[in-house]
């Protein structure tokens, strides 16, 4: 496996230093992502889960309808959400009208309001998750949460802030270039593997996964 810097060298050589600093983006600091109102948690899982397999641009477009239709997402409120409420939702032409993706919203407030009832708030908990054990966020968002699995769950520690990286195509190819796995990491032991080579070049490099996620694939792209 190389070092960091040999990978930002491949990266540099790609596209230039200042195309790839230009290209960085940062994570919030822990202070920022704790005062987050969880309603903007449940706001992001919901807009990357109707963007999942969809037009993003039809989803974003239509985001004052969402946050109308779900009461800007008022965790209590979604929470309680009852088969007289989907009925209406899925006849609601403000919003993308997908059953499963509709009643989502509702789940994922009743998860998010056992995080607040443990943690607080659930921005705490966001808050306080290690770095290091990112993977291990992403197996509780998959586990816990609804239809928060794969790239979903990825898209939303990112646009939330949270110091992430995401299995991009780009990323996962340099992940095999470095011998850390074979093939798109799905097992818990390859999901481990992952997770160390990110720790090693975060010690190495003082970066944040965030940024490292993106240096690895302008080193292949």
């Amino acid at each position: 496996m190389r070092s960091f810097d040999q990978i930002y060298a491949l990266a540099v050589a790609r596209k230039g230093e200042d195309g790839v600093l230009e290209s960085l983006r940062h994570p919030k600091s822990r202070v920022e992502i704790a005062a987050m109102p969880d309603d903007r948690f449940l706001a992001l899982m919901t807009k990357c889960i109707f963007q999942s397999g969809f037009n993003w641009k039809v989803v974003e477009a239509m985001w004052p309808g969402f946050e109308a239709a779900f009461h800007g997402f008022d965790i209590a409120r979604c929470a309680m959400l009852h088969d007289e409420d989907f009925g209406r939702l899925v006849s609601d032409t403000r919003i993308v009208r997908h059953g499963p993706k509709i009643r989502a919203v509702q789940e994922n407030a009743v998860f998010l309001s056992g995080l607040a009832r443990d943690h607080g708030t659930a921005a705490a908990f966001f808050a306080s998750w290690p770095t290091e054990n990112y993977v291990g966020l992403l197996d509780l968002l998959q586990k816990k949460g609804s239809r928060l699995g794969g790239n979903t769950g990825q898209y939303f520690l990112r646009f939330a802030g949270i110091d992430s990286f995401i299995l991009s195509q780009s990323v996962v190819n340099r992940l095999i270039a470095e011998g850390v796995v074979g093939k798109v990491p799905t097992s818990a032991k390859d999901k481990t593997a992952v997770q160390a080579a990110f720790n090693k070049w975060r010690g190495q490099s003082g970066r944040s996964l965030t940024e490292i996620s993106r240096i690895l694939a302008i080193s292949i792209d």
